[in-house]
């Protein structure tokens, strides 16, 4: 039997391995979790027992090692025969495109508006240049919407694995209060209310570990 394994971080603070859990959930493949507490003395040591760049999410499948949120989602799209990704050309290409530049981008966002899924700090001050990554992000939901989204409330319509890619984002912005209007509102909420974001949450709110530099007074 082939054996799947997913290590991960901490569920509330650790944006990349809930992109790496959506993927595999999304993929249908069954698989075990197991979630390394970050920011322990013990904590580098332990990853890169599992993984080469010392980073989590990552799979192992069956002997095969991957580590890397996009490539994890790639590898399952490629084992499962699913369509993780839309089925149209000119979709699934801007959908590549606007999970790579969340993947590399909006480093403004990340310093400022660490995730933090069981914390709400409604009153926090957001400066110029994370704004300017919120708008950027609010922008590119309101055009996938409009191009590729019917069908269904997600960017391209079907859950796809560009909203693996922006859930954490999701999760920031209801973390901070980040008012979201029209057609980006409903995405986010659609989103929350996916039932393996709130199993995620849920798993968020009930560890017992935590990391002060997340945590604002």
């Amino acid at each position: 039997m082939t054996k799947t394994t997913l290590y991960l971080g901490n569920k509330n603070y650790s944006s990349w391995s809930l992109r790496g859990w959506l993927a595999a959930k999304m993929s249908g493949i069954e698989f075990e979790e197991e979630v390394i507490p970050l920011g322990e003395p013990e904590t580098s040591e332990t990853i890169r027992k599992y993984s080469p760049s010392g980073r989590v999410p990552v799979l192992h499948h069956d002997g095969f090692v991957v580590w890397d949120s996009l490539a994890i989602g790639e590898y399952l799209a490629g084992i499962v025969r699913r369509h993780l990704w839309p089925g149209d050309d000119h979709a699934r290409a801007i959908a590549r495109s606007v999970s790579a530049e969340m993947h590399g981008g909006f480093m403004a966002l990340r310093e400022e508006l660490p995730m933090n899924v069981r914390r709400s700090y409604s009153e926090h001050e957001i400066g110029h240049e994370a704004q300017a990554d919120i708008n950027r992000i609010t922008a590119i939901w309101r055009d996938c919407r409009s191009r590729f989204g019917k069908g269904g409330p997600f960017l391209f319509g079907r859950l796809s694995l560009a909203d693996a890619a922006y859930a954490p984002v999701v999760t920031r912005f209801r973390t901070y209060g980040v008012t979201l209007e029209g057609s980006a509102a409903d995405y986010a909420e659609a989103v929350l209310d996916l039932p393996e974001m709130k199993s995620w949450a849920q798993d968020a709110r009930n560890e017992p570990m935590e990391q002060e530099r997340y945590e604002f007074d």
